[in-house]
């Protein structure tokens, strides 16, 4: 299976990554924040104890201490993180590592780091959090894959299911998705056209 794969949401709770993994989704991206040490080991051991033996990744966001730990293959950065994080510990341990984008300069930084894949946003508009970077719209996605190659680019930013043609046709790889899951008033039935629709896209 590729990783991450196209379809790949994010979640902030042990509870969506088990409804997820129930639904077959391959990679899943656990999101949780302002968590301490022993509540982030606690969240990530929880979370992988769901998916593994399942076909689910679990991506753990930012606690790179806790995912080595825990024994997680899967490890997200964005720039603050990887300020503080031991790259060589990550690797040592034998952790795939994705870095979040928004910027000609954060595009180098993460380039230096040998990324398994790049994260570009927010592509649209996005309600979850304030962003600092305006949208970078579609175009800024093919710019993006051109600079850095082979690597997997995974697109990121208020995309909704309507909007995923553009984003694969554009080249990306994968496409991150939050609110178009988890605000959704059916989000089972969302999961299953998501990936119903990756599976045409193959």
């Amino acid at each position: 299976m590729p990783y991450p794969d196209q379809f790949y949401p994010v979640v902030d709770s042990v509870a969506w990554v088990a409804r997820l993994t129930a639904l077959g989704v391959g990679t899943i991206q656990l999101r949780a924040k302002d968590l301490d040490d022993s509540q982030a080991l606690q969240i990530v051991s929880d979370a992988l104890e769901i998916t593994n033996g399942t076909a689910t990744k679990l991506v753990v966001n930012d606690y790179w201490r806790a995912a080595i730990v825990a024994g997680a293959k899967h490890l997200h950065l964005g720039q603050e993180d990887l300020v503080d994080a031991d790259l060589h510990a990550i690797r040592e341990a034998g952790l795939t590592l994705g870095i979040s984008t928004h910027d000609d300069e954060e595009l180098a930084t993460a380039l230096r780091a040998g990324p398994d894949y790049i994260a570009l946003g927010p592509i649209f508009p996005t309600t979850l959090k304030s962003m600092r970077f305006a949208p970078q719209g579609i175009p800024k996605i093919t710019e993006w894959k051109k600079r850095i190659g082979n690597i997997p680019l995974v697109a990121i930013g208020g995309i909704k299911l309507e909007q995923a043609p553009a984003i694969f046709a554009a080249g990306a790889d994968s496409i991150a998705v939050v609110s178009d899951v988890t605000q959704n008033a059916d989000p089972d039935a969302r999961v299953r056209a998501w990936l119903g629709k990756n599976a045409k896209a193959a």
